[in-house]
C-alpha cells in the first residue's frame, strides 16, 4: 500500500515486483472537462485497489490489415487519464532511477495496457517504471476555436507532474526521471523535454522513432474540418462534445484512412500553441535554449516504413506506381530531383518502394536526429535496430524493437510482429542498454562526436557502426530541395496529373485501411 496526493492505493506483487495499475493522475476528461486542460483527480477515502489497467482514452480500432501486427486493448470507462507504476521497491528511501513511458499510435491509438510494455522488466533491473494513459484523437489533438489546443500533450505533463511529486513514495527518485517514448510517444517526449514548463523534472529522454516536432496547424484543422462535414456540426469543440461518442470515433476513423506517415495525407498532431509549446522544440533544443544538461538516447529502426506498406499490400502497389510514387514523395518532403537521385545512386538494386519509404523515413526522422545529435555532441547516443522480423515482408520495421526494449520479445503480442524466434541474447542487450541509460546516461558505447557512431542492433549481435546513414542524410544538406509552397501561392509543382494520381494513391490507402 502507497500513499499518494488523493489517497491511497493498493497494488499486487507479480514475480518478486510491486505492481500499482490504473492510478488516476488527473480527474476523468469528460463531461464539462471535455476537450479541456486536464484537472487534479477528485480525492477519495479508504484505499483505492490499483490491481487491474485503467480505462483506455476512446479511439477508434486498427483495421485489419493492421490488427494483424499490433494489439490495442480496448478498456471501457470514463478515467482514462491513469498511469501504472512498477517498483522493486515501495517506499519512500530507495531512491531508484524512473523510467516514464509514452506510448506510440500516431497519437490516435494505443494505450499502457498493451502487454509488450510491461514494466516488470525494469523494475526486475531496478528501475522503476511508469507507463500513462493520454487522450488521444480529436479529443486530445484536435484544434477548435473554442477549446484550447494540445489537451493530450497536456495530459502527459500533468502525470508527469504527477510522478515528480509522487514517485518517492514508490522508491523512486525525482531527480532521476528518464522521460521515454516511441513513435508519437517519441514526438511527445521530445516536445516536453523542450517545453519550458517541464525544466527541472526530466533528467534524460529516449527518442525511438520519432523527432522532436510540430504539425502545420492547418493540416490538424482540416482533420477537424473534414469530421465536422461528415458529422454535419460546427467544428468546433463545444459542437464536438455533444456528439455520440461512437459516431465521433468512426468519423474520425474514416477521415483518418486517406492518411499514412509515409504517403502523407490528413493527421493529427501537436502543434505550436505559445504556451506549453512556444515555438519548434526541435529548434529549442539544437540551439540550447532548453533542457541543456539532458542526455539524449536516440534512434530508428532500420526498415521503418514496412509497417505502414506491407499491410494491405501496398508495397507493391507502390511499386507498380514507380515514378508517380516517387514524385509524391518528393513533393511530400519538398525535395529536389538531386534527393532521389542521390538515393538511386546509393541503392542501385532497390525498388520504388523501398526508395520511397527510406527517402521519406530519412526526411521525417533520421535528418532531425542527426541534427540534434550534432548539436549536443558528448550527450547524444544513437542507434539503429536492424533485427528483421520472421514475419515475411516487414523487415526491421517500425515497432519492432519494442519487444526487445521492454525484454517481452515472449509475449504474444510481441510475436504478432517478430513472429517465433526473436533471439533473447538480442533482448538482453537491447534491454540492459536501456536500463544503463535510466541508471546512469550511459547505454555503453561511445557519445556521438565527429565519427558518428550508431550502435546496430542485429543478428550478429550489437556493434558500432560509423556514420552508417550520413551519405543519405549528406543528400539532404546538399542537394536542392523546393521549398514548401505558401498556402497563399499557386503551387507550381507537381502538376495536375500528379495531383490526381496521388489522390488515386490515398484512395488506395483507404481502401486497403478498411
Amino acid at each position: 500500500m502507497v500513499t499518494t496526493p488523493y489517497g491511497s492505493v493498493r497494488g499486487r506483487y507479480e514475480r518478486g515486483v510491486a505492481v500499482f495499475r490504473g492510478i488516476p493522475y488527473a480527474a476523468a476528461p469528460f463531461g464539462p472537462l471535455r476537450f479541456r486542460p486536464p484537472r487534479p483527480p477528485e480525492p477519495w477515502d479508504g484505499v483505492r485497489d490499483a490491481g487491474a489497467f485503467g480505462p483506455t482514452a476512446p479511439k477508434p480500432p486498427y483495421s485489419e490489415a493492421f490488427a494483424q501486427y499490433l494489439s490495442d486493448p480496448e478498456i471501457p470507462g470514463d478515467d482514462c487519464l491513469n498511469l501504472n507504476v512498477w517498483t522493486p521497491e515501495p517506499g519512500p528511501g530507495a531512491r531508484l532511477p524512473v523510467l516514464v513511458w509514452l506510448h506510440g499510435g500516431a497519437l490516435t491509438r494505443g494505450s499502457s495496457a498493451v502487454p509488450v510494455y510491461d514494466g516488470g522488466t525494469f523494475a526486475r533491473d531496478g528501475i522503476v517504471c511508469v507507463s500513462v494513459n493520454y487522450r488521444l484523437g480529436v479529443e486530445g489533438y484536435g484544434l477548435f476555436p473554442d477549446a484550447p489546443p494540445n489537451p493530450g500533450l497536456r495530459d502527459q505533463l500533468a502525470a508527469l507532474i504527477w510522478v515528480y511529486e509522487t514517485i518517492a513514495a514508490f522508491g523512486g527518485d525525482p531527480d532521476r526521471i528518464t522521460l521515454c517514448g516511441q513513435s508519437a510517444g517519441a514526438i511527445s517526449a521530445g516536445a516536453l523535454l523542450a517545453a519550458p514548463r517541464t525544466q527541472g523534472l526530466i533528467r534524460r529522454a529516449v527518442l525511438q522513432s520519432g523527432p522532436p516536432e510540430v504539425s502545420d496547424r492547418d493540416k490538424v484543422r482540416r482533420m477537424v474540418r473534414r469530421m465536422a462535414a461528415r458529422l454535419r456540426v460546427p467544428a468546433t469543440a463545444e459542437a464536438f462534445a455533444a456528439v455520440d461518442r461512437g459516431l465521433l470515433l468512426r468519423a474520425q476513423a474514416e477521415v483518418g484512412r486517406l492518411g499514412s506517415p509515409v504517403l502523407g495525407g490528413p493527421a493529427f498532431g501537436i502543434v505550436v500553441d505559445g504556451d506549453l509549446v512556444p515555438g519548434d522544440p526541435l529548434k529549442a533544443l539544437t540551439e540550447g535554449t532548453a533542457a541543456r544538461d539532458a542526455e539524449l538516447l536516440m534512434g530508428w529502426t532500420r526498415d521503418e516504413y514496412r509497417l505502414w506498406l506491407v499491410p494491405g499490400g501496398l508495397l507493391e502497389r507502390v511499386d507498380r506506381l514507380g515514378a508517380v510514387a516517387l514524385a509524391g514523395a518528393m513533393a511530400r518532403c519538398h525535395a529536389g530531383p538531386d534527393i532521389p537521385r542521390g538515393y538511386r545512386l546509393l541503392h542501385p538494386d532497390a525498388g520504388t518502394a523501398e526508395i520511397v519509404g527510406q527517402l521519406v523515413t530519412d526526411h521525417l526522422l533520421r535528418v532531425p536526429l542527426h541534427r540534434l545529435a550534432d548539436a549536443r555532441p558528448g550527450a547524444s547516443y544513437l542507434y539503429e535496430f536492424a533485427w528483421p522480423s520472421r514475419l515475411p515482408g516487414l523487415g526491421a520495421c517500425h515497432a519492432l524493437e519494442l519487444g526487445f526494449v521492454f525484454d517481452t520479445g515472449g509475449v504474444p503480442e510481441s510475436k504478432k510482429l517478430a513472429g517465433e524466434g526473436a533471439p533473447q541474447e538480442l533482448c538482453d542487450a537491447m534491454h540492459a542498454a536501456w536500463v544503463r541509460f535510466a541508471t546512469t546516461g550511459d547505454p555503453g558505447w561511445a557519445a556521438w562526436d565527429a565519427t558518428h557512431p550508431v550502435r546496430i542492433f542485429d543478428d550478429g549481435g550489437p556493434r558500432v557502426a560509423h556514420g552508417p546513414r550520413d551519405a543519405e542524410v549528406a543528400l539532404w544538406a546538399t542537394a536542392s530541395a523546393v521549398p514548401e509552397p505558401s498556402r497563399h501561392s499557386v503551387p507550381r509543382a507537381p502538376g495536375a496529373e500528379l495531383a490526381s494520381a496521388m489522390r488515386r494513391l490515398r484512395r488506395s490507402v483507404g481502401a486497403l485501411r478498411r
